[in-house]
C-alpha cells in the first residue's frame, strides 16, 4: 500500500481517514478532528479561512467548538495555528512543544523569525512558479493575520499528555521547527506527523513521503535525523501528515521514501 484513500463518513461530515478521525482543511493544508470516547481533540488548527469546514462538520455531528477539549499543535507555522485563539476562547486547551511556544504566542507575522529557514523561497518559485498559488491561497485564508492564543500549555520530549482525550504521546521531531512534534495515539494506531514528514510538498511539487523543502525547514540535518523516531513506530501505524494524503504503507516504508527523495 502507499497512500490511503479517505473513507466516507456520516452525512455532512468530512472524510474519515481512520476510525474516529476526520481530515479537515483543503488540498493544501490538513488538520484533524479526533473523536475519542473521552472527548474531541483537534490536531493542528489550520487557517482562519477553513473555519467553516470545522463548524459544518461539528454541526452535522450535533457538536460545537465548545466540545473540543484540546488543540495539539505539531509546530507553530502560520498554516497550522489559525484557529487556536478562537478555539481557546471556546474552552479548548492549546498544547505546543516548549521550543515552539514563543513562535505560537507571538503570532503568525513573527513566527518565522524564531526559526529561520535554511534557504530563501525565491529559487523554488523560479523553478516552480505554481508554488506561488499555494502561498497566495494561504494568505487569502488569513495565514498571516490570525490572532495568537493568549496562552499555551507546553510539554517536552516524550511527554504523555494525560489531560488530552486518548492520552497521546508527544514525540519530538525537531528540524522543520525546533519544537516540531508528532502525536502518537498507539491504541488507535495513529501518528500525526505534522510537517516532519509530509506526502505532498507544494514548493517541489512532489507527491509521496518526503521532508518539506529547505525554504520552510529550520534545520534539515535535524529533520533527517528525526525520521528515525517515525521509522521505529509499529508498522501498522497510519501516518497522518500536515500536507497530503494519509500513508498506511508502514512507517519504515514512508521513511525510506523520504530519505530516498532527500533534502531539496
Amino acid at each position: 500500500m502507499s497512500q490511503s484513500r479517505p473513507r466516507s463518513a456520516r452525512p455532512g461530515a468530512g472524510p474519515e481517514v481512520a476510525p474516529g478521525v476526520v481530515r479537515l482543511g483543503d488540498p493544501l493544508v490538513n488538520f484533524y478532528l479526533v473523536d475519542h470516547p473521552d472527548g474531541l481533540t483537534l490536531v493542528d488548527a489550520g487557517l482562519p479561512g477553513q473555519r467553516g469546514r470545522l463548524l459544518d462538520h461539528l454541526a452535522a455531528a450535533g457538536r460545537s467548538p465548545a466540545d473540543i477539549r484540546a488543540v495539539l499543535i505539531t509546530h507553530a507555522h502560520p498554516d497550522h495555528i489559525g484557529l487556536t485563539a478562537e478555539l481557546q476562547q471556546a474552552g479548548a486547551e492549546v498544547w505546543v512543544h516548549e521550543d515552539d511556544r514563543v513562535m505560537l504566542t507571538d503570532g503568525p507575522r513573527k513566527a518565522m523569525r524564531h526559526a529561520r529557514s535554511e534557504r530563501s523561497p525565491l529559487p523554488y518559485l523560479v523553478r516552480r512558479p505554481a508554488a506561488l498559488a499555494a502561498m497566495a491561497s494561504m494568505a487569502r485564508q488569513g495565514a498571516f493575520t490570525a490572532p495568537p492564543p493568549a496562552r499555551a500549555r507546553t510539554f517536552g520530549h516524550g511527554a504523555r499528555l494525560d489531560g488530552v482525550p486518548g492520552r497521546p504521546l508527544a514525540v519530538a521531531l525537531p528540524g522543520h521547527t525546533p519544537g516540531s512534534t508528532g502525536f502518537h495515539f498507539p491504541d488507535q494506531g495513529l501518528f500525526f506527523t505534522g510537517d516532519a514528514l509530509v506526502t505532498q510538498e507544494a514548493f517541489t511539487g512532489h507527491t509521496g513521503p518526503c521532508l518539506v523543502c529547505r525554504a520552510f525547514t529550520h534545520d534539515s540535518a535535524a529533520a533527517l535525523a528525526s525520521l528515525d523516531a517515525i521509522a521505529g513506530l509499529s508498522q501498522d501505524t497510519v501516518l497522518l501528515p500536515g500536507h497530503g494524503q494519509p500513508f498506511d504503507g508502514g512507517p519504515r516504508e514512508a521513511v525510506a521514501r523520504a530519505r530516498s527523495f532527500g533534502v531539496r
